[in-house]
């Protein structure tokens, strides 16, 4: 093994000019860079108050050293912590020094990447370490925290031995055809099946939570012209946003905002008024609206007074699985209260967006709709990819009930068998190289 060209170094952290700035260093030579730059051999676990120097002895800065030995570190692998002031020139020439000595640069991600492939983290941890640093809420920020501690993990390592318990029994049964009790028809072996299902659809639904989480819920306000669609995104942005006036049609193009209510990060998507115009510009803005409607996890469909029935055409644009609220904008314009009910399936929010009254309740309504099914207190962080992957378990499940039903056992073993590897994927047992590199390329240098 080339031991310098398997030493890396990188800036983990700077916090500015006032704050404290970290390089870390994993890899066979890091005890000896180490020493280096101590004058001394390091002792394991400590922290040593340490002059930085560099090849001339010059003083580069001064603070403190940590050795982790291997195994008993994040990567796994020996580790120093060089932890000095937070100014970028000082820390870049930690990080020159620290070349010069043996290490090479790190790769976006290679210290998580190394603590994945020592064990020391699975997938769907070590994605969890990205998804924490990216969290633009405090409620993503505890979600990646559950996952980084194996919450997601353990559900899906619970559903792997599931998917084994019914294997072998499926598979006990094909060879030992001989056996005059029908082993394949067994109303235990049915139970286990349902269970399987249940468990699937139940760990399905925590992902697609997680990650609406994760990225946001994409909640598009659509309506007829002057209903207050825009003024409700500048409510909800607590800013003034979106040009609001008296003109019918005053927005023409897709309006995005990235904010954050109740601790649920949003991306607000304001859209033009749907109706049949002759205008140019203003079709081409309805169309992009019902384009922007179809990719939408939540839709706000807003309308006012005199006219407060919703477009049935809007109702048929929202894609499959897409929430909806009702939102009945204007009270301030009569003797309304603000309130909630559920009608039809519906939730229906009363609120004046220009004044601000009831906008707490589409705020708290917002919010248990992305807890959809599980209280935030149980919620982990998810991804696309994991979402994708359980979808094709589960149809691989649903593929084998089906050849159970139709006694034909070795078809439901396979199924089965495709629905394992797919379970496998969330964690890292069965990953291909192409996906990983994708993943922790998308990670911060030092992580």
């Amino acid at each position: 093994m080339n031991a310098a060209a398997d030493t890396i170094a990188a800036i983990a952290t700077a916090a500015g000019h006032a704050g404290i700035g970290v390089v870390r260093i994993s890899g066979p030579l890091a005890p000896a860079i180490a020493a280096q730059l101590l004058g001394r051999v390091p002792r394991e676990r400590h922290a040593h108050w340490a002059s930085f120097a560099d090849r001339d002895g010059a003083i580069i800065d001064r603070g403190l050293l940590l050795y982790f030995a291997a195994p008993r570190s994040y990567t796994g692998e020996h580790v120093v912590e060089l932890q000095a002031h937070g100014n970028p020139l000082l820390l870049g020439a930690l990080l020159a020094r620290s070349f010069e000595l043996g290490a090479r640069p790190a790769r976006a991600g290679e210290f998580t990447e190394r603590a994945f492939l020592n064990g020391k983290l699975d997938l769907a941890q070590a994605e969890a370490v990205a998804d924490l640093i990216a969290s633009t809420s405090q409620t993503a920020a505890r979600a990646a925290q559950r996952s980084l501690d194996g919450e997601f993990s353990r559900r899906a390592e619970a559903l792997s031995a599931q998917l084994v318990r019914v294997r072998t029994w499926i598979e006990a049964a094909i060879d030992f055809p001989e056996e005059e009790i029908d082993f394949l028809a067994a109303p235990a072996l049915r139970a286990e099946m349902e269970a399987l299902r249940l468990a699937l659809d139940d760990l399905l639904a925590a992902a697609q939570r997680g990650v609406r989480l994760t990225d946001g819920l994409h909640v598009v306000i659509v309506g007829r012209p002057n209903v207050g669609k825009s003024s409700l995104l500048n409510a909800l942005a607590a800013g003034e946003r979106a040009i609001v006036t008296e003109i019918a049609g005053t927005t023409r193009d897709v309006l995005r905002e990235s904010v954050t209510v109740n601790g649920i990060a949003l991306t607000l998507a304001d859209t033009a008024g749907l109706r049949d115009t002759d205008d140019v510009v203003e079709r081409e803005g309805v169309r992009r609206a019902r384009a922007e409607l179809a990719r939408a996890d939540l839709a706000l469909l807003v309308c006012a007074p005199p006219d407060e029935s919703v477009d049935p055409g809007l109702l048929s644009a929202l894609p499959a699985g897409a929430t909806r609220i009702i939102v009945h904008n204007k009270i301030d314009l009569g003797a309304q209260a603000p309130r909630i009910e559920q009608r039809n399936g519906n939730s229906h929010v009363w609120l004046s967006a220009r004044s601000g009254i009831g906008i707490d309740l589409l705020a708290a309504e917002l919010q248990r709709h992305a807890h959809a099914g599980e209280g935030s207190e149980g919620a982990f962080s998810a991804r696309a990819r994991h979402v994708a992957a359980l979808q094709r378990a589960q149809l691989a499940c649903t593929q084998a009930a089906s050849a159970l039903a139709a006694q034909q056992g070795e078809l439901a073993a396979e199924e089965l068998r495709q629905a394992q590897h797919a379970i496998g994927e969330l964690t890292g047992a069965f990953t291909s190289d192409d996906l990983l590199g994708e993943i922790f390329a998308s990670f911060c240098i030092g992580k």
